[in-house]
C-alpha cells in the first residue's frame, strides 16, 4: 500500500487539480491513500524550502508531492509536482484530469477561505487549553485597578477566550499587588483562568501574548527636561530586552498612559526590533478628551460624536483635527434614523470657540496630565485592544500611534498618531482620506519635538530645543535684546523650567532592575538612570 502526501499552497490552482485527481484515485483504488498539507501563500516558500533540506530535495512549486511506503517506514520518495503526478496517473492507472482553467481557480479561492477557516479554529481550540497571556507593567499604577474588571469582563477579547493575567512591579509594591490578585479573584469571572503576580525582572513576560505598557514613575528628581527624556532608555531597554527574550512570538504591545508616550513606543520598537509591527500607543485617551470638550458645548453625548482625529505627540505636541469629525443623533430642526450623521464644524458657529477656548481646554489637559486618570487610561487601552483583536466599528476612524513609514509626509522613523481602522487582527493606516492635508508648518512643528525627543533619549543631541516659527523667533530676538543681570537671568531661566519637574513619585521596577540591566550589553547614553514623570509642555492645535 502507498501513502501520496500532497502539500501546496493555499491559492494554488494547481493543487487544487492534483487535489481532486488524488481524492478520485483514493475513492476508487483500496490500495491509494492521500494526505494534504496547505499552507498559507506567505509561508509557503519557508515550509516549502525547510521540508527540502530536511529531504535534501531540490523543488521549488507548488504543489509537491512525495511517496511514503507504509510498510516499509523511512524517508519519502519525491515524486515532483503538478505534471509529475498526473503523468504517474495516466501511466500506473490510466487515469487523467481535464478540469478547466476557470474551475481550478474557483477551487484555489475555496481552498484558501477554507485553510483559514480551519486556522481559525485551531487558534479557537488552543485558547481554550491555553489561556491569553496577558501582563501589565507598573501594575500597582491606578490605571491597572481600573483596567482589570475590564479585561475580565469578556468584552475586550471575547467570553470564548479564557485569559491569565500577570501583574509585573517591584519588589516594594509586592504586598499592594497580593490584594489586587485577591480583589481580582472575588470577580469569579468565567473567562480569568488565574491572577498572579511578578517582581522578578528575569522572569517577565514569559510566554506573554499581551503587554500592556503603563506609566513609569522614579524615586529620584531629575531637573532637566534632557535627563527625564535620557532616563525613558533604560526601562524601554529591558523590556525589550525581555520581549524578545521571554515573550510569545506572536506578542502584541500596547503602550499607554500621559507621559512621552510615543518616545517609549519607538524605544521598545528600537530594543525590541523583531516585533515593531506589534507595537502601538494609545491615542483615544486624548480622543476621548476632545469628544467630551466638543459633547458638553453641543449639550451632547461624547459618544455622540465620532471621527475626530489626534495627529502627533499622543502626549505633547498634537493637532486636533475636526475635519472629517461627525454628529450622530443630534436634536435640532434637522433629526434623521440613527445613522445620520452631521458634519461637526456645521454645527459649532462659533469658531472663535473653536480656535481658542476649545484649543486653551485641550491643551491644559494634555499640560497638567492629572486629568488623565485610572478609569480614562484604562478605558482607552481596553477599548484599542479589543479593536485590535476584533477590529473598529466600520467606516470609524480611529487615532493610533504608529511607526511612521512616510505617509502623509511623516518623516520614517518616529512614532507618530494618525487615523487609521483595525481589522483582520490588525490596523490599516488610511491613506485614502481626503482633505485632511496638514500644512507644512504644523507638521514641522509636531515631527521637530518628536525627532529631538528620540535624539536626545539616544544621546545623538545633546539640548532640547522645541520648534519655534519665525514670528516666535522675531518676538523673541525683541525680548532678548534688553541687557540683564546674572541674577536675573538665572531667576529667568529657573520660572522658564520650573513646571518641566514633576512631583516625586515611586519607581517601579528600575529599582530590581539594576542589576539585571548590568548584564545587558549597553551603548553609550543608556547606563540605567533613574525614571521621572514630566508634565507635557508642549503646545496644542486644532484644525477647524
Amino acid at each position: 500500500m502507498a501513502k501520496f502526501v500532497i502539500a501546496g499552497r493555499a491559492d494554488c490552482p494547481y493543487y487544487a487539480k492534483t487535489e481532486l485527481l488524488a481524492d478520485y484515485l483514493q475513492k476508487n483504488l483500496p490500495d491509494f491513500r492521500i494526505h494534504k498539507i496547505t499552507q498559507r501563500p506567505e509561508v509557503w516558500e519557508d515550509w516549502l524550502k525547510d521540508v527540502c533540506e530536511k529531504n535534501k530535495w531540490s523543488h521549488k512549486n507548488s504543489p509537491i508531492i512525495w511517496r511514503e511506503l507504509l510498510d516499509r517506514g523511512g524517508k519519502g520518495l519525491l515524486l515532483g509536482g503538478y505534471n509529475e503526478f498526473l503523468e504517474h496517473a495516466q501511466l500506473y492507472y490510466d487515469v487523467t484530469s481535464s478540469m478547466t482553467t476557470e474551475l481550478m481557480m474557483v477551487i484555489a479561492q475555496e481552498n484558501l477561505g477554507a485553510h483559514i477557516e480551519k486556522e481559525q479554529e485551531e487558534e479557537g481550540l488552543k485558547t481554550c487549553i491555553n489561556p491569553l497571556q496577558v501582563w501589565i507593567t507598573s501594575a500597582s499604577a491606578p490605571a491597572c485597578y481600573n483596567l482589570i474588571p475590564i479585561l475580565t469582563s469578556g468584552e475586550v477579547f471575547g467570553m470564548h477566550t479564557e485569559i491569565s493575567i500577570t501583574l509585573f512591579d517591584n519588589k516594594q509594591a509586592e504586598e499592594y499587588l497580593k490584594s489586587l490578585v485577591m480583589e481580582t479573584q472575588d470577580l469569579a469571572s468565567p473567562v480569568l483562568r488565574s491572577v498572579s503576580i511578578c517582581t522578578k525582572v528575569e522572569e517577565a513576560f514569559c510566554q506573554a501574548h499581551v503587554i500592556v505598557v503603563l506609566d513609569d514613575s522614579t524615586d529620584k528628581e531629575v531637573f532637566t527636561l534632557e535627563d527625564c527624556l535620557r532616563s525613558r532608555v533604560p526601562l524601554c531597554r529591558l523590556y525589550g530586552y525581555l520581549i524578545e527574550k521571554n515573550a510569545h512570538e506572536s506578542v502584541r504591545v500596547i503602550v499607554g498612559g500621559k507621559t512621552f508616550v510615543n518616545l517609549k513606543t519607538v524605544l521598545l520598537m528600537r530594543y525590541a526590533p523583531r516585533i515593531t509591527h506589534n507595537i502601538i500607543a494609545v491615542a483615544l485617551g486624548v480622543e476621548g478628551e476632545a469628544k467630551a470638550i466638543l459633547a458638553r458645548k453641543l449639550k451632547t453625548a461624547p459618544s455622540y460624536i465620532k471621527d475626530v482625529i489626534i495627529w502627533g505627540n499622543i502626549s505633547g505636541n498634537n493637532y486636533v483635527d475636526l475635519r472629517k469629525t461627525r454628529v450622530y443623533r443630534y436634536e435640532s430642526a434637522i433629526w434623521g434614523p440613527l445613522h445620520y450623521s452631521r458634519p461637526l464644524l456645521n454645527l459649532i458657529f462659533d469658531s472663535e470657540w473653536i480656535k481658542r477656548e476649545f484649543v486653551a481646554t485641550l491643551k491644559n489637559l494634555t499640560a497638567t496630565g492629572r486629568q488623565f486618570g485610572g478609569i480614562l487610561a484604562a478605558h482607552s487601552i481596553a477599548t484599542t485592544l479589543k479593536y485590535w483583536y476584533h477590529g473598529s466599528p466600520p467606516g470609524e476612524i480611529v487615532s493610533l500611534g504608529i511607526l511612521s513609514e512616510g505617509q502623509f509626509g511623516i518623516p520614517k522613523g518616529i512614532v507618530f498618531s494618525m487615523p487609521v481602522k483595525f481589522e483582520n487582527g490588525t490596523w490599516v493606516v488610511l491613506t485614502d482620506l481626503k482633505d485632511i492635508e496638514i500644512s507644512e508648518q504644523i507638521m514641522t512643528r509636531m515631527t521637530s519635538d518628536l525627532i529631538q525627543e528620540k535624539l536626545v533619549a539616544l544621546g545623538d543631541k545633546i539640548h532640547f530645543q522645541p520648534y519655534q516659527s519665525e514670528t516666535e523667533l522675531r518676538k523673541k530676538d525683541k525680548r532678548i535684546s534688553l541687557p540683564i543681570t546674572d541674577d536675573s537671568q538665572k531667576e529667568q531661566v529657573s520660572d522658564e523650567h520650573k513646571d518641566l519637574v514633576p512631583h516625586e513619585e515611586k519607581n517601579p521596577v528600575m529599582s530590581d532592575a539594576a542589576d539585571f540591566l548590568n548584564q545587558i550589553p549597553q551603548t553609550t547614553f543608556e547606563k540605567p538612570q533613574s525614571l521621572e514623570f514630566l508634565n507635557g509642555f508642549e503646545g496644542k492645535t486644532v484644525e477647524s
